[in-house]
């Protein structure tokens, strides 16, 4: 059974960097494509991005392409999202989540069946 595990969150102000951490336990990253999600108040959980098992392939929402960077270092089964140029919208809980296959959409994250417990984001200033 996966088990996954997210860190790094807290209070960052606006322009700020925030570095967001996924432990996964059970299962390899060379199985398993790995996502973040998001949930602010009263929005619905959305896909922020998302990487393959091979790590060649990644997604990105739209908002935040060109200021988050989803990484993954194996020898630690950890994967990353590196969040620079933070912005208000961007305060929400985070979650990592681990689809049962290796591969991802090029239109988004879905259907994963494996979750964290979330780590909260508070943009603010």
């Amino acid at each position: 059974q996966l088990q996954l595990v997210e860190s790094g969150g807290g209070l960052v102000q606006p322009e700020g960097s925030l570095r967001l951490s996924c432990v996964v336990s059970g299962g390899s990253l060379d199985d398993h494509a790995i996502g973040w999600f998001r949930q602010a108040p009263g929005k619905e959980r959305e896909a922020v991005s998302c990487i393959s098992s091979t790590g060649r392939n990644t997604y990105y929402l739209n908002s935040v392409r060109g200021r988050f960077t989803i990484s993954r270092d194996k020898d630690k089964n950890t994967v990353y999202l590196q969040m620079d140029s933070v912005r208000r919208q961007d305060t929400g809980i985070y979650y990592c989540a681990a689809d049962s296959v290796g591969a991802i959409s090029a239109t988004g994250c879905y259907d994963y069946p494996h979750w964290g417990q979330g780590t909260q984001v508070t943009v603010s200033s």
